[in-house]
């Protein structure tokens, strides 16, 4: 997969034009749609004649509360030398009181209504949609003339990858081979589509969080892949194979080598013979059989314990030198035809 990013839409219209394609180069902040603007723009419109007059009204009512507080002093003056009753006091004093509120009624409309406008402008941006980032549209998912409506969930639009060059695998590990990687870690992939032409990465991140089917348990590596003739797609399955250990200029030996077992020698009764139990390997050692006869029909092989270092399971490297001209044993045949010749067979 690309780095990818995606156009949305946040509410239901008709798509007026679609300037971008599948496969279009696009750079950040080109226009790739837009949205019919008509309702919308109607509706910012409608907040500002509201707004409009609202302001009209607060100069209406802000000269009525200057003209109860002229009132509310003259009255009290009054009142103080006894001209005015106690009533006509309260009722100027009323009446400022209400222009007061009134005034500052009309004030809180007049910040919802902005409020208003601001939501309105923003849903009327809503109507162009830009690249957020250079790259390359993989997907388009309108077209002209096409109603899309957004719920719970914005519809995705456009899926623009970032960079073909540089390309995410996503690869599952087993369990039991998470432990050999770590960040950084050299790795290639392959895909069907270009056999035997290896991409080469790394390791961009081992994740924790498991993923188990049918009780098969894995986890997630990103395989951070060099793609620069964008020959790789997002969406292509690939192999990866990550070197966890590497041995340069060592000689190797066959895994099955390492396995092989002489059948016993069988007494007079045809029952294998008893033989004493081999001596356990240490650490980094392995044992393989030598051919030190090569007669046929009296082929002889004796055991060796060499030391053995990395391994990608079928070879492993020997660390250290075998006698010049040495066959290794991997397998045994005991053939009955005369024409074939049975004995071991050495690698």
């Amino acid at each position: 997969h690309g780095l990818d990013h995606a156009g949305r839409l946040h509410r239901l219209d008709d798509v007026a034009r679609v300037l971008v394609d599948f496969n279009s180069v696009v750079k950040r902040g080109d226009l790739l749609a837009e949205i019919d603007p008509m309702l919308l723009g109607a509706q910012v419109q409608q907040q500002q004649a509201q707004l409009a007059a609202q302001r009209a009204g607060l100069a209406g009512s802000e000269a009525r509360l200057t003209t109860a507080r002229v009132n509310l002093e003259r009255t009290k003056m009054l009142r103080g030398e006894n001209l005015v009753s106690q009533l006509d006091l309260d009722q100027a004093q009323g009446q400022y009181d209400v222009a007061r509120a009134d005034v500052a009624q009309i004030k809180a409309q007049i910040g919802a209504s902005s409020a208003g406008i601001t939501a309105a402008g923003a849903n009327l941006s809503y109507t162009k949609i830009y690249a957020p980032i250079d790259g390359v549209v993989t997907d388009r998912q309108i077209d002209e003339g096409q109603t899309v409506a957004a719920s719970f969930q914005a519809p995705v639009l456009f899926v623009i990858a970032e960079d073909l060059r540089k390309m995410r695998v996503f690869a599952d590990v087993d369990e039991a081979d998470v432990g050999k990687l770590t960040e950084g870690m050299s790795a290639e992939a392959q895909v069907d589509a270009f056999p035997g032409e290896r991409f080469q990465g790394k390791v961009g991140q081992v994740r924790f969080s498991p993923n188990s089917v049918q009780g098969v348990v894995t986890y997630m590596a990103v395989i951070e892949v060099d793609n620069p003739e964008r020959k790789l797609r997002p969406g292509m399955t690939s192999t990866v194979t990550v070197r966890t250990r590497e041995a340069r200029q060592a000689s190797r030996l066959p895994n099955a080598a390492l396995r092989f077992k002489p059948t016993p020698d069988k007494g007079p009764d045809g029952k294998p013979l008893p033989k004493p139990p081999e001596k356990a390997l240490e650490a980094g050692t392995g044992r393989i059989y030598l051919q030190t006869d090569t007669t046929p029909g009296a082929e002889k092989i004796e055991p060796r314990v060499v030391k053995v270092g990395v391994t990608d399971g079928v070879n492993t490297a020997l660390l250290e030198p075998l006698p010049p001209g040495s066959k290794v044993v991997v397998d045994e045949t005991d053939d009955k035809d005369a024409k074939k010749r049975g004995g071991p067979r050495v690698f």
